[in-house]
């Protein structure tokens, strides 16, 4: 990610970058937050590759129009996570204008109208350096906390695969050389439109990977290297951090013995078979009850994550299922 040399004396100064290391010390930092949204609020926004990939893409359509800096992000089935740099409301108006964007896109994909219009906005202030380091590799360490990627760089939705990679070496994948990728301009119009969804031609001409962006386009992992100085040390941190860590300050995140992605298939499945149709959309509330309680019956997974996905509102029906 390009950002100006005035800038860059600016991130360096709050992210605390250039302060001397003292061993016990933590490093004051300023203007640096963690926004996520609540997973138990919908029972998707990403129902697959298609709405993955438009996710990833739509980041660099929206950061392209908010004074932020992203240090790092996860997109997961129900929920996203944001560790941003910058003005507190460009950064709050970002994360808006995101799910404002995905909202419009569930409801051209699926008819599903004004889906996340309501879905709160939560958010923590980081005001330590190691904390900052703690945010980030909990925010990468989503998808193998779900069961849904073995490990943070394995997962394609987020931006844990960015840090430390390098070109040159046969363990590193291909975007790590920047000559072997193409550029945005050598796609026609429709081409682009079709990428990012926007008629606005004031892209810029990023690097991208198939039909994705390059994620280093928008995202300053640079400076989270600088921030752990080593892959050591990063390495550390995305195996030290726990939960607990950040939950602890407000954070939260959807544990699932079962992926999301199963349990979805589970449901149709048993939908299928219990009530004639796949959907759960078309069922009156005790028929939802029912699905639900054979779900929970059958397979370990939490009753909020059950009650969101036989259309529930939990906290009506936590006592019944």
């Amino acid at each position: 990610m390009k950002i100006s040399n005035e800038l860059l004396r600016q991130v360096e100064s709050d992210l605390g970058l250039n302060a001397p290391f003292i061993r016990g010390q933590k490093i004051s930092i300023k203007h640096c937050w963690h926004f996520s949204t609540d997973g138990k609020r919908v029972d998707a926004m990403f129902f697959g590759e298609r709405d993955f990939v438009a996710g990833m893409n739509r980041i660099y359509v929206v950061a392209r129009r908010h004074r932020v800096i992203i240090l790092a992000f996860a997109l997961m089935d129900t929920h996203v996570h944001f560790i941003l740099y910058g003005n507190f409301d460009d950064c709050l108006n970002f994360v808006r204008e995101y799910l404002r964007r995905t909202s419009m896109y569930i409801q051209a994909r699926r008819g599903d109208s004004r889906k996340l219009e309501s879905l709160p906005v939560s958010y923590q202030e980081i005001t330590d350096d190691i904390y900052l380091k703690a945010a980030i590799c909990y925010t990468i360490n989503n998808a193998p906390a779900a069961g849904l990627a073995w490990q943070s760089h394995n997962y394609p939705w987020s931006s844990g695969s960015l840090y430390f990679s390098r070109s040159g070496l046969w363990t590193s994948p291909v975007w790590t050389d920047p000559d072997r990728l193409p550029k945005l301009s050598t796609l026609t119009f429709r081409e682009r439109r079709d990428l990012l969804h926007t008629h606005d031609e004031g892209l810029g001409d990023p690097r991208i990977i198939g039909n994705i962006i390059f994620p280093g386009e928008y995202v300053a992992y640079e400076l989270v290297e600088r921030l752990f100085k080593t892959d050591r040390s990063f390495h550390y941190f995305v195996c030290k951090t726990k939960d607990e860590d950040v939950e602890a300050r407000g954070g939260e995140i959807s544990q699932l013995t079962i992926s999301l992605q199963e349990m979805r298939q589970n449901k149709a499945d048993l939908c299928l078979a219990m009530f004639g149709t796949t959907s759960s959309r078309s069922l009156d509330t005790n028929s939802r009850l029912r699905l639900a309680r054979t779900l929970r019956a059958r397979y370990n997974s939490s009753p909020q994550q059950i009650a969101r996905l036989c259309g529930l509102n939990y906290e009506e029906v936590k006592g019944l299922i």
